[in-house]
């Protein structure tokens, strides 16, 4: 998940740890690739809950 607005609000954060860029700021073809996975699309179900314990 993203808290940041931007990587210099991330870069100004006092806990921000600069050898983990590569984990924390990702690309938008990471976020379209990642929310794009059967597991996010189908939440949008009216019955996603009974659905996916049905699997």
């Amino acid at each position: 998940m993203n808290f940041f607005r931007s990587e210099e609000h991330l870069n100004n954060w006092i806990h921000y740890d600069p050898n983990s860029a590569d984990q924390v700021t990702q690309t938008l073809e990471e976020f379209m690739e990642r929310f794009s996975n059967p597991r996010f699309k189908e939440r949008g179900r009216s019955d996603y809950i009974s659905w996916k314990e049905s699997l």
